[in-house]
C-alpha cells in the first residue's frame, strides 16, 4: 500500500504541473491534479493486484506472464 501512495504522490505532482502548464490556470490545474490521479491511484491498484494474482497463477502452472 506504501508504494500506492508514494505513486498517488509523484502522480498529483505531475498532473497539476502539466494541466497549469497547458491551461496556465491554477483552478484547473488543481481540478486535474485532484481527479485524474485519483482514479488512476485507484485503477494502479487494482491493476498491480490482477498482476500478482497472475503471476501466483503462472508459477502453480509453469508458465510465467509476459
Amino acid at each position: 500500500m506504501i508504494k500506492t501512495v508514494t505513486f498517488a504522490i509523484m502522480h498529483f505532482g505531475i498532473a497539476f504541473s502539466v494541466a497549469y502548464l497547458l491551461t496556465g490556470d491554477l483552478v484547473v490545474g488543481g481540478a486535474v491534479a485532484l481527479i485524474e490521479p485519483a482514479v488512476n491511484t485507484v485503477a494502479y491498484y487494482f491493476h498491480d493486484r490482477l498482476w500478482e494474482r497472475l503471476s501466483r497463477r503462472g508459477r502453480m502452472s509453469g508458465a510465467l506472464p509476459a
